[in-house]
């Protein structure tokens, strides 16, 4: 079942929904509109390894915006921090910005029970956009859980994407290979 407005204020007031900054204007029937960071990041290089770190750039969005293009791939960041207790939050693009043929998210929709951050968008284009730190980008829609969480995304040692922080995170898929990330801890003979 989705939280209606009137639902979601109540769980804010209970503080099992967490959104910082919060705009009353941005709550919608069933969702909560969140907004562009100011960051967005690319990754350096032009073929990317699952078993391993791949650095990005980061750069600030400038006051007049940032032209994004077809075939890359942007990661961005939400405004908005949120926490949810007790729910399962799903991101979702804004109709309006889908019609301009922006996707934020490739496959990470869905949040998890005790998500606490803020979220990275995983953004492409189909033409040619030009976007703006504080859009209107997506919104958030709120399930009700059936049954007990027995571990809270929070609590998982296995957690990737605990670290608070408000800019892009990019992949930590490297971390699903641990004899890959062993090797690369040990020390190298000299």
């Amino acid at each position: 079942m989705i939280l209606s407005d009137t639902r979601i204020r109540a769980e804010r007031r209970a503080g099992r929904i967490v959104i910082r900054p919060f705009r009353p204007s941005c709550l919608g029937t069933n969702s909560y509109d969140v907004h562009l960071g100011p960051t967005l990041a690319v990754y350096r290089d032009a073929g990317l390894d699952a078993r391993r770190p791949n650095a990005v750039q980061e750069f600030r969005i400038p006051p007049d915006g940032f032209v994004l293009l077809p075939g890359q791939l942007y990661l961005g960041v939400t405004e908005e921090y949120t926490e949810t207790h007790g729910f399962v939050p799903f991101l979702e693009g804004k109709s309006s910005v889908g019609r301009l043929g922006l996707d934020i998210h490739s496959t990470a929709g869905k949040g998890d029970e005790g998500f606490c951050n803020y979220w990275t968008l995983e953004m492409s284009v189909k033409l040619p956009l030009r976007v703006y730190a504080g859009m209107p980008v997506g919104q958030l829609i709120y399930f009700e859980i059936a049954g007990r969480v027995a571990q809270s995304y929070g609590s998982k040692r296995s957690a990737k994407y605990r670290r608070v922080s408000n800019r892009p995170a990019p992949s930590r898929m490297y971390l699903n290979f641990p004899s890959a990330a062993r090797r690369r801890a040990a020390p190298r003979p000299r």
